[in-house]
């Protein structure tokens, strides 16, 4: 799809105005840069500068621009109408101080007045208060070349992708008491150094986007490009990725286009009649969250939504999104009881236009960001998320593997004794872990509203709760797909989630704790340093069972596999405290195989059951394999073994999903 904009701005009686192909585009749903046309933008006009306003109001019969400049009296500051524009609505005012509040102030034809933050505002005032406020994105000098030219070079999908799920606002606190945050700029120095330390490659950010209630975690906003004031100004936004960029890690953030929320000042009835959201009621609500839908089926929707990823990429070098609640979106009943049910034309539950929209928005990303991450949470089983458009699928390139999660963590919750009647929960991802490009996430939403923590949800006494998580850990770093864990649970926070208080780092004075963080560290960068892990994460060639079927003893084994031989590894997970001193598995060819890792370390606070010496292999035929070894298995561990001398030989590369 071609990216185009129109001819910027023509002239009415002396004044600027947007141009008709701008206009045209906009209304056709394929203005994916409309951030330039509308909301509040510097203009030269001779000696002086003015700043010009634009929003798209169609059914009010008079728009103002109030502010802290006019003492918020838009009797002197009416805006006109663009001809023939279908509501559009613009005016210059000269001199405005950087900063500057303000606000449309919509005149409805039923003689109402309301106030509007804008919805192309790029800074707003911070919480309570809701006006925008004028901010001029320019001047901001990079220093992210080296790392921008790199990910162009590099596809994700053999590379490794490690994610710290962070909400800003409860990572770290400069004073708890006090409830004071920190800033764009000190987080960039002690978030990027703690995720660079901790062996990650990315982080996720939860939405950014101005929203006005702290505990909607940003997944309920108004201002859509306005990044929020609770941590600084826009500049210090930029200067976050950067620092991020240049320390070498990639910054994905959450977003929300499946629906808004109902504040006075946001979308819903932005001119006073349904806008952003559908006429229908039915098909506006969402009862579950008490927010309102956007409409698909109206072009406009879609060159707001479509420019708004594009301008996360575009003014903050956003390396991609994740995009929340696609399940919503797919389906027009999602979350509603049967009394709000609707049908679309063909009489079934699907949303014809948003997975319309969904294809337009990761199309039109690709088009100009080859290798952005593109991210579903899909609860769904819908086919080809992550297969291109043109091959009939949603061109997404990743998706949160939520049955592995779900599966995993009811395992794990169980007391080992009662695992080997539900070992198919630990097994049954591999049925159709290569369907899409998976991401693993235990994320935020596992460890609040009372689901208790990573750590509180393991069974058993202290030790066997650490250990517990240990494995936990160990066995997803081996399973395929790309990583995700949420903050907090890599030094294994015991309290669920508080989202209005920071983590509890004190834990990190207790042998425990600070011993699991060690783990996690260990874990990550061990993750790093072994192409098996990552560089055939999406084929059947990345991964071969040795032993899925030991579920009298709850132990699993199998083969990650590398593109080429010598970097293969083996693991062999317990989920028992069982200590096995003498457990067979079957492998790929004669040697010596070596422990190269074991989460039941001393040093990450396991018990010390160890394979301290290479392990030979015997012509013994087991799990179809001509040879077979025995080692020590430790007690709720994972263990990995590398062949210590082996051909080296390549492989020829599998074709995975590729959305770009």
């Amino acid at each position: 799809m071609t990216i185009q904009e129109g001819d910027g701005l023509k002239h009415m009686a002396g004044k600027q105005i947007p141009g008709s192909e701008d206009i045209y585009l906009f209304h056709e749903g394929t203005s994916y840069h409309s951030y330039r046309l509308f909301g509040a933008h510097a203009e030269k006009r001779g000696k002086t500068t003015a700043v010009r306003f634009t929003v798209w109001a169609p059914h009010a019969r008079e728009v103002r621009v109030v502010g802290d400049f006019n003492e918020w009296n838009g009797e002197n500051h009416r805006m006109e109408t663009v001809p023939e524009s279908g509501g559009i609505w613009t005016l210059a005012v000269p001199g405005l101080a950087e900063g500057s509040l303000y606000k449309y102030e919509i005149h409805t034809p039923d003689g109402r007045i309301i106030l509007k933050a804008d919805p192309y505002a790029v800074y707003s005032e911070l919480r309570p208060g809701t006006a925008s406020r004028f901010y001029n994105l320019d001047g901001y000098k990079w220093g992210d070349q080296n790392w921008r030219r790199q990910r162009a070079r590099k596809p994700a999908y053999d590379q490794p992708l490690n994610i710290y799920e962070v909400h800003l606002g409860t990572w770290k606190k400069k004073s708890r008491e006090e409830d004071v945050l920190l800033s764009y700029r000190e987080l960039a120095d002690e978030l990027v150094a703690y995720v660079l330390e901790m062996g990650y490659t990315h982080i996720e950010l939860l939405p950014l986007a101005e929203h006005p209630f702290d505990r909607s975690w940003g997944y309920q906003a108004t201002g859509y490009f306005s990044v929020t004031s609770r941590f600084g100004e826009p500049r210090d936004f930029m200067y976050f990725v950067d620092r991020c960029h240049q320390a070498g890690i990639g910054v994905i953030m959450d977003w929300v286009p499946g629906h808004f929320c109902k504040d006075a000042h946001g979308l819903r009835q932005f001119d006073g009649q349904p806008l952003y959201e559908p006429d229908e009621p039915n098909l506006a609500e969402k009862p579950e969250w008490g927010t309102l839908a956007f409409d698909f089926n109206k072009p406009e929707v879609h060159s707001f939504l479509v420019s708004n990823a594009m301008f996360w990429m575009d003014k903050y070098h956003i390396d991609g999104i994740r995009v929340d609640a696609v399940a919503s979106m797919l389906y027009l009943n999602f979350g509603k009881p049967q009394s709000m049910w609707v049908a679309n034309e063909h009489g079934g539950d699907e949303n014809p236009a948003a997975i319309r929209f969904l294809k337009k928005l990761n199309t039109v990303v690709f088009g100009s960001y080859p290798n952005a991450l593109m991210m579903a949470e899909d609860s769904t089983d819908w086919p080809q998320v992550t297969t291109p458009v043109d091959a009939g699928g949603l061109g997404f390139n990743y998706k949160w593997n939520m049955g592995w999660m779900n599966d995993m963590l009811n395992y794990m919750k169980m007391d080992p004794i009662h695992r080997k009647h539900h070992h198919n929960l630990i097994t049954f991802s591999f049925m159709y872990a290569f369907n899409e490009n998976f991401v693993l996430p235990l994320s935020h939403d596992e460890v609040v509203h009372g689901k208790r923590s990573i750590l509180h949800k393991m069974p058993g006494d202290y030790w066997q709760k650490f250990a517990n998580t240990r494995v936990l850990y160990g066995y997803m770093s081996g399973h395929p797909g790309k990583k995700l864990l949420f903050m907090g649970g890599e030094f294994a926070q015991f309290d669920e989630w508080k989202d209005l208080e920071d983590l509890d780092w004190f834990l990190l004075d207790y042998e425990l704790h600070g011993k699991m963080q060690a783990y996690v560290r260990a874990l990550n960068r061990f993750y790093l340093e072994q192409p098996a892990l990552w560089q055939n994460d999406h084929g059947h060639d990345g991964f071969q069972w040795i032993s899925p079927d030991d579920s009298s003893q709850s132990v699993v084994a199998f083969i990650r596999k590398g593109k080429k031989a010598k970097d293969d590894l083996i693991v062999v997970c317990n989920f028992t405290p069982v200590v096995h001193p003498d457990y067979r598995i079957g492998v790929p060819g004669p040697g010596t195989y070596a422990e190269i890792f074991n989460s039941d370390d001393e040093a990450y606070g396991g018990s010390g059951q160890a394979n301290r010496q290479p392990l030979a292999s015997e012509a013994v035929p087991l799990h179809g394999f001509d040879y077979s070894l025995s080692l020590r298995v430790p007690p709720l561990a994972a263990v990995y073994l590398k062949r210590s001398q082996v051909e080296r030989t390549s492989r020829r590369k599998g074709k995975s999903k590729d959305a770009k």
